[in-house]
């Protein structure tokens, strides 16, 4: 589905864009912009004209403003349906009146009905909305002004199968009606380091010694035929930084627009975590006491305790790292070992342990699990492999706190 952006008819039939004034501020981090975009209506009668626009999900919009024949509107925040209700009474009157609301259909897409147009009328429809920043895998900051504020137009040689050809006009990039200007206004703490972009641009100039503040602008005459990108590179992009602003004169008590507010700007340098060359000795206990033998529900079907947890038991061996060390005990009123020690896991050992598992029944008694724990915590450690257990059981473990206090006296040992 094409969505058509800008000032658009009832029939969504464009109205004609004769420019595109857009102002970046930039501070740290966060952009706020400011669009001014000038329509005429060249049709002999009026129109009902609605604005389009796209946001992305890290921005926000904070002021509309329509300029008609020298009639200023400024956007008020109401209640949607009261909103909606004074717009309609107002151009059933055949009065201007402006109405902006989220497309239903779309959360990042904006729609403003600005009324009755009357032939010849030159309409100023001005946007400013702030928005953070994404950061580039080199570290740069990206800014994009989407070339969709304007009518699409499909340019000479384009694609024929282009989804731009719907209603679009072919003309030749040089002839487009309309012109953008954009002038961005960089300040950092940081220091500003160059900035980048895909369109030409004036030469980077520099507002203080320091570097801490520049503008840019497009070259004159630039047909905007594509997204505008700038790339900023900061001197030190990953030192903190804070920045406050005093709230708003003139405000009642308490009113949040009133206090202070601060922005803390944290960008920090995490070095990419080296491969670890430990494998660790992993170490399964399994429960086979009696009551493992017991279904896992009380539905017929349900399967024994004692085989889910085996199958468990068999997809971790066969997930265990290459180089790493295990071994199984199985525990009841006694506990026999898979191995009389860990083991190095190879094709060999991993085979030899699956055998013994699925061979394995509920057939110790009790659960009485502190007399293997002990055993495992008295064998020497190895090297370069820290120690983590696995426990399989279904409860009812025999004197708790025991168990308890031994794992807590070794907690340092093992996972």
């Amino acid at each position: 589905m094409v969505h058509f952006c800008g000032l658009l008819t009832l029939q969504r039939e464009p109205v004609p864009l004769k420019s595109i004034s857009v102002s970046v501020n930039i501070y740290e981090f966060v952009a706020g912009v400011s669009a001014t975009l000038n329509y005429e209506n060249e049709e002999k009668v009026p129109l009902e004209a609605f604005f389009v626009f796209p946001m992305d999900e890290d921005s926000a919009v904070y002021s509309f403003e329509a300029l008609v024949d020298g009639k200023k509107i400024v956007a008020e925040l109401q209640d949607k349906m009261k909103a909606r209700t004074n717009y309609e009474k107002a151009i059933s009157q055949g009065h201007q009146a402006f109405l902006l609301e989220g497309d239903s259909s779309s959360r990042d897409v904006f729609s403003c009905n600005v009324g009755n147009l009357q032939p010849g009328s030159k309409a100023a429809v001005t946007l400013k909305y702030v928005q953070e920043l994404p950061l580039e895998t080199d570290g740069a900051l990206r800014f994009v002004l989407p070339a969709v504020l304007n009518p699409r137009y499909q340019f000479s040689g384009s694609s024929k199968d282009s989804c731009l050809n719907v209603k679009t006009p072919i003309v030749p990039v040089e002839d487009l009606p309309y012109t953008l200007s954009m002038v961005a206004t960089i300040d950092s703490q940081h220091g500003i380091e160059k900035v980048q972009s895909n369109c030409p641009l004036s030469p980077t100039e520099y507002l203080g010694e320091d570097k801490t503040s520049a503008q840019v602008s497009l070259a004159a005459g630039h047909k905007f035929d594509r997204d505008v990108e700038l790339l900023i590179y900061y001197s030190e992009v990953h030192t903190p930084s804070v920045v406050v602003e005093m709230g708003m004169p003139n405000m009642k008590p308490g009113h949040l627009m009133g206090d202070p507010s601060a922005m803390v700007s944290f960008y920090p340098n995490i070095p990419e975590d080296q491969p670890s060359n430990t494998c660790g000795e992993f170490i399964f206990l399994m429960d086979r006491s009696g009551s493992m033998q017991s279904p896992m529900s009380s539905q017929d079907t349900s399967q024994l305790r004692i085989q889910a947890a085996k199958e468990t038991l068999i997809l971790l061996l066969k997930s265990l790292p290459i180089g790493c060390y295990f071994n199984i005990y199985g525990f009841g009123s006694s506990y026999e070992a898979c191995f009389p020690e860990s083991v190095k896991y190879t094709q060999q050992t991993m085979e030899e342990a699956l055998g013994r598992v699925k061979l394995m029944q509920a057939d110790l008694g009790g659960t009485e699990i502190l007399t293997p724990l002990q055993n495992i915590y008295r064998g020497p450690s190895i090297p370069g492999h820290p120690l983590q257990l696995f426990v399989f059981t279904d409860g009812e473990v025999t004197d708790t706190f025991s168990v308890i206090k031994e794992v807590r006296i070794n907690r340092q040992k093992h996972r």
